[in-house]
């Protein structure tokens, strides 16, 4: 059913064009919380596919402001609403409602995740890392740049690798090596090498697309670990789940002391919730692990 919706909003993006796209869909009602909880259960307990439509097509205004986020990576608008609309229904496949949380506040991350996988697969200028810590560089140097007015080309002044490098928590090194492959251009890559040559760019590539067997290992994999980051933050409670994802699973996490304004608490506090909720979260996410090979083997 949820493969109809997703089907229905491509198409409707691809044939409306993105500016009546975004018009049409501001005319789907922002439901309070009494209404997306009755939506949200008729869902869960029957699969009533109209109560689907409403949850999805109320929350597409927040799947286009998420992908607003992320229109400095070269790649299209309407590439990047179309995948976050995917990671809005694959919340929605999972969403608990008697966790006591919202819809948006489950689904900002599914829809950021979606958005994020398709920038690192589909940019063209290099090929980016995977680890966690060159993600986090790849999606937070540009703004961080600005932030510190860093925005002439070429390699930045030392200092401001270095303090980007703290705020980061990576290597100067991969700061350098990202910055240099960020501020790169695209060429033809029918392009001459030379006058003297005659031949082209094209012809010196080496083919390192992986094979269809290992593009699908690679996307069950992250699917695989979309289920266990969502099976584990369900295991929280709500100020445990917060704190977690606003302290380590956001592009921008808040400060200890942030937190503790915001919940009236000590720092010291604020940091005994965070351990003992990525304690739990790891030990759920290993739990489904070590169930999952054992069952494989």
């Amino acid at each position: 059913m949820l493969k109809t919706i997703k089907s229905n909003l491509s198409k409707a993006l691809d044939e409306n064009g993105l500016s009546k796209f975004l018009s049409e869909i501001r005319k789907f009602p922002i439901l309070s919380s009494d209404e997306e909880m009755s939506l949200a259960n008729k869902w869960v307990k029957s699969r009533d596919t109209n109560a689907a439509h409403r949850l999805v097509n109320s929350h597409l205004r927040l799947v286009v402001k998420i992908a607003m986020g992320f229109r400095g990576y070269g790649i299209p608008l309407n590439e990047l609403i179309s995948e976050g609309n995917v990671g809005m229904i694959q919340s929605l496949e999972r969403y608990d409602p008697t966790k006591g949380f919202r819809l948006s506040t489950y689904a900002m991350w599914w829809i950021r995740a979606s958005i994020q996988e398709y920038i690192l697969h589909s940019w063209s200028l290099v090929k980016i890392g995977t680890t966690a810590a060159q993600k986090k560089l790849f999606f937070n140097l540009r703004s961080l740049k600005g932030k510190l007015k860093a925005v002439e080309d070429g390699d930045l002044q030392p200092e401001l690798v270095t303090e980007i490098a703290d705020r980061l928590d990576v290597s100067e090194l991969d700061v350098i090596d990202m910055n240099r492959r960020m501020s790169g251009h695209d060429h033809s890559l029918n392009s001459p090498l030379s006058e003297e040559s005659g031949g082209e760019w094209i012809n010196w590539l080496v083919d390192e697309s992986g094979s269809h067997e290992n593009d699908i290992i690679n996307k069950d994999e992250l699917l695989k670990r979309k289920k266990m980051l969502s099976k584990g933050l369900n295991d929280l409670n709500e100020r445990e789940r917060q704190i977690l994802m606003k302290r380590r699973l956001t592009d921008d996490p808040l400060t200890l002391e942030e937190l503790s304004k915001s919940y009236g608490i000590s720092r010291e506090r604020v940091r005994q919730v965070e351990v003992r909720a990525f304690e739990k979260l790891r030990k759920v996410v290993k739990n489904i692990d070590y169930k999952s090979r054992n069952f494989n083997q």
